[in-house]
């Protein structure tokens, strides 16, 4: 499943998705990186 996050205040990060967090982040992989932020509310 493909996810949305904003990385900060201003930045955002489209890929998919691997794990949720507990404190309600989410962690999506783009390429061979991870990144871990709160997800886009649509």
């Amino acid at each position: 499943m493909v996810k949305t996050i904003t990385i900060g205040s201003c930045v955002s990060v489209q890929g998919l998705l691997v794990r949720s967090l507990e404190d309600g982040r989410v962690v999506i992989q783009v390429g061979p990186t991870q990144y871990a932020g709160q997800p886009v509310q649509y």
